[in-house]
C-alpha cells in the first residue's frame, strides 16, 4: 500500500518512514502545506496514495502562546487534508495530543471526556480535531502524548545531552503521563490503516488514544533514561525532583496527561509496549546494548 504521510522531518514522520511493509511517501512544506489547499491537491496527484496519515503539526508549545494564529492555521489546516482524503474515499488518520485536556483528572482520560485546553497549542490541536471530523466523519483521530525518538529533539535526547555536561539535573516530578516511542506509535498507526483499508466503511472511526503502556512523571522518565545510560557505560548526573512552579514556561502543561487506551485495544486489538521497554530499545539504538 502507498501511504501518504503529511510531515517530513518530525519524529513520527521519521518513524513512519522506517516502518516496513508499505511504501511511505512523506511530504512536508513547501511540497505539502496544510495552510495551502493547492499544495495538498498537488501532493495527492503526485503521490497517488491509497491511505493518508497526518503527522504534520505546529508543535512549538511555548511559542504558540504568542503566535496562536500561526499554530491555528497549521493545526486546523488538517481539515483540508481530511477533505482531500474524503473526496477520494481514502482511509485517513489524524494525530492529535493530550494537550486538549486540562490535566485536572484523577484517572486516565477517555476519548469522550470533556476537553479543556490550557493554552494556544492545545486549542489549535482541538480545532484540528473538529475540522477533521467535519470534513470526514469516518476519519480516525489518534491522541498521543510524550513522544520520544532516537532522532530529532525530544526529552530523552535532551537528558542524554545534559548528562554530558552537568553533575545534577532537575526534572519536574509533579506532571504525570505516558512516554510514547515514535516507532511503536508508527507501527500502530500503520496497523490501523491496514484494518481501515480492509474493512472499508465498516472500519471503526472517531477518536482513539494511543500511548506507551504504563505511566510515570517526567522525573521518573529521566530516572529510567539515566539508569539505562549508566548500564551502557555513560556518566550520568544526579537527578533532582523539582515542581512545575520551579520551572516556569510560557505555556501551562497539563499536570495529568495519562490517556485511557482501552478503546484502541477493543476496536483494533492494539496495545503499545510498556514505556520502560521502549526507553531501553531507544537507548540501544542510540548507544548500544547494556554492558554485561
Amino acid at each position: 500500500m502507498r501511504i501518504l504521510v503529511a510531515g517530513r522531518s518530525g519524529q513520527l514522520a521519521e518513524a513512519l518512514r522506517e516502518t516496513p511493509g508499505h511504501e511511505i511517501v512523506a511530504l512536508g512544506r513547501p511540497d505539502l502545506d496544510l495552510t495551502r489547499s493547492e499544495t495538498i491537491a498537488a501532493a495527492f496527484d503526485a503521490a497517488r496514495p491509497e491511505a493518508v496519515i497526518n503527522a504534520a503539526a505546529y508543535t512549538a508549545v511555548d511559542k504558540a502562546e504568542t503566535d496562536e494564529a500561526a499554530a491555528m492555521a497549521v493545526n486546523a489546516g488538517a481539515g483540508r487534508l481530511a477533505a482531500a482524503a474524503s473526496r477520494l474515499g481514502l482511509p485517513f488518520i489524524h494525530v492529535s495530543t493530550d494537550y486538549v485536556f486540562d490535566g485536572r483528572a484523577s484517572r486516565p482520560y477517555r476519548e469522550d471526556d470533556p476537553v479543556a485546553p490550557l493554552g494556544a497549542y492545545g486549542r489549535s490541536k482541538r480545532a484540528g480535531e473538529i475540522a477533521v471530523l467535519e470534513a470526514m466523519p469516518q476519519a480516525v483521530i489518534v491522541r498521543t502524548a510524550w513522544v520520544f525518538h532516537h532522532g530529532g529533539a525530544n526529552f530523552l535526547r535532551t537528558m542524554l545531552r545534559l548528562a554530558e555536561t552537568r553533575d545534577e539535573v532537575g526534572v519536574v516530578a509533579d506532571q504525570r503521563g505516558a512516554p510514547t516511542y515514535a516507532p511503536d506509535l508508527a507501527v500502530a498507526l500503520v496497523a490501523m490503516i491496514e484494518r481501515m483499508k480492509a474493512d472499508g466503511t465498516a472500519a471503526p472511526g472517531g477518536l482513539f488514544h494511543a500511548t506507551g503502556s504504563g505511566e510515570t512523571t517526567w522525573h521518573g522518565f529521566a530516572a529510567a533514561i539515566f539508569a539505562g545510560a549508566a548500564r551502557r557505560g555513560l556518566k550520568v548526573p544526579a537527578l533532582k525532583a523539582i515542581a512545575t512552579a520551579d520551572y516556569p514556561t510560557p505555556a501551562r502543561r497539563p499536570a495529568y496527561s495519562v490517556l485511557d487506551c482501552a478503546r484502541l485495544e477493543a476496536d483494533f486489538g492494539l496495545r503499545l509496549p510498556q514505556w520502560q521497554d521502549a526507553v531501553e530499545r531507544c537507548l540501544t539504538r542510540l548507544i548500544g546494548p547494556p554492558h554485561e
